[in-house]
């Protein structure tokens, strides 16, 4: 299994914020099984304030920006990633590795 980590900041704006939260809790199912499709296995978000934190789980085979591309082929993906760009603060037809920042490990416990 592979983990990437990634931040993103959103618009400073609580309202806009309540709602990217709540588009979050109905993600539609096109772009869950996409994700899966790829080779996702498991994708959390955290929130502090406007800073969002993902945790990425994937397939040994993943291949971030290969994988990354054919997801974003799949179906509903360029409108879920339209949709939710207004609470993110960028252009509706940004990619999501124009959005998102990979982070670099620097600690793991148990390395």
């Amino acid at each position: 299994m592979k983990r990437y980590c990634q931040i993103l900041t959103l618009v400073d704006d609580p309202e806009m914020i309540a709602k990217y939260v709540e588009a979050h809790a109905h993600v539609w199912p096109e772009i869950k099984d996409g994700q899966r499709e790829v080779g996702i296995l498991d994708m959390q978000i955290f929130i502090k304030g406007t800073t969002l934190f993902m945790i990425c789980d994937t397939v040994d085979g993943f291949d971030w920006e290969r994988d990354m591309a054919r997801l974003a082929t799949l179906p509903r993906q360029a409108e879920w990633e339209a949709y939710v760009a207004q609470f993110q603060g960028c252009k509706a037809d940004a990619r999501s590795d124009e959005k998102w920042q990979l982070m670099d490990k620097i600690f793991g416990l148990n390395d």
